[in-house]
């Protein structure tokens, strides 16, 4: 690993980036100097980075084996942060697992240690009980999104997980929201909190359009005629929902992809694909895609369902107006709605 690339200038290079942004200097700040940290802000503010560059830095390039862990919520935002990783072009060796890829596939990979290992909290659990790879080596755990990787659904595996990690030195939490309680057995005991939530500095515009029919297919489609061409992502609550919005804009020659949690993984990849290279520019999605999806060319959102969660809210609308970028979230509502606070 003497090739290894930790320089932060030559790295922020590559991303065309000439300086950190206030919370990127604060975070890095704290990973260098606190065992405990809990990043909190906006979505679309640079939160991988913030972590990334430290973790990096930080890395044994004589050791051959697992040195950090990054659990992430969903497969997206495990293959985003993956990407971000790769990006950097360090030389060192990052691998990620997760559900809907072959466990072959992951011992393949596994078989020469990742330095950087980015999973979901059931795969990851699973190599765990199979011994896949050893973790004496595991110094640093990520929890990316902790809101949503600690919730009751994953509870068991992360508790498995974290209990099984018996030689940690750092523990770095990041969410851009503050609504969930960190549970005891994550371990924090003095974290340092580097929270920009309050700040203010997004560039987004919320525009409430209203509905005088609680269908509101056609205020859809006047609504995306009126946006134009440009990119941008459609939330529903439910895949039938999803299924019908989709019917109407075929109907109305509007291209688009569809994705959701029904989906295979390759269907999935396929649609984030295609909405990269400009196949189409429209993607009609759960809150699934509310994390993990990474497209600063994305210029609107649009609620057709209000989120069930006000936190699902903000997750919604940080997928525009990312890193200082412009962007408009569009809420359709009916009289009889009630907007998130």
């Amino acid at each position: 690993m003497s090739k290894a690339i930790k320089n932060q200038k030559a790295i922020l290079n590559k991303f065309g980036i000439e300086q950190l942004n206030p919370m990127q200097e604060e975070a890095q700040l704290a990973i260098h100097s606190s065992s405990e940290v809990v990043l909190l802000s906006p979505t679309g503010t640079g939160k991988t980075l913030a972590f990334l560059l430290p973790v990096i830095a930080e890395l044994d390039t004589d050791c051959s084996e697992v040195q950090v862990l990054i659990i992430a919520p969903s497969r997206e935002l495990v293959i985003q942060i993956e990407q971000v990783t790769r990006n950097m072009g360090t030389g060192f060796k990052i691998n990620s697992a997760y559900g809907g890829q072959s466990f072959s596939k992951d011992k393949i990979n596994l078989k020469h240690r990742p330095a950087i290992l980015i999973g979901t909290p059931g795969r990851i659990a699973d190599h765990f009980r199979r011994n896949t790879f050893s973790k004496e080596k595991i110094k640093t755990l990520v929890l990316d999104e902790f809101d949503k990787s600690l919730e009751i659904g994953f509870e068991s595996e992360m508790n498995e997980i974290v209990s099984a990690l018996n030689h940690l030195k750092k523990k770095i939490l990041t969410s851009a929201t503050q609504e969930v309680a960190i549970p005891r057995f994550v371990g924090l005991t003095n974290p340092i909190e580097v929270n920009y939530l309050s700040e203010g500095s997004s560039q987004l515009k919320i525009k409430i359009i209203i509905s005088p029919l609680k269908d509101k297919l056609e205020i859809l489609v006047a609504t995306l005629k009126h946006i134009g061409n440009q990119p941008g992502i459609i939330f529903c609550n439910f895949k039938n929902t999803i299924q019908r919005v989709s019917n109407f804009l075929t109907e109305n020659n509007i291209a688009h992809g569809c994705f959701y949690g029904g989906l295979e993984q390759q269907e999935r990849e396929r649609t984030l694909i295609k909405f990269r290279n400009g196949t189409h520019q429209l993607i009609i999605a759960t809150d699934l895609a509310a994390r993990g999806i990474d497209i600063p060319e994305i210029k609107f959102i649009i609620h057709y369902q209000l989120p069930m969660r006000e936190h699902e809210f903000i997750h919604r609308n940080g997928r525009t107006a990312r890193v200082n970028n412009e962007g408009t979230a569009f809420v359709l509502k009916w009289e009889g709605e009630n907007l998130p606070d």
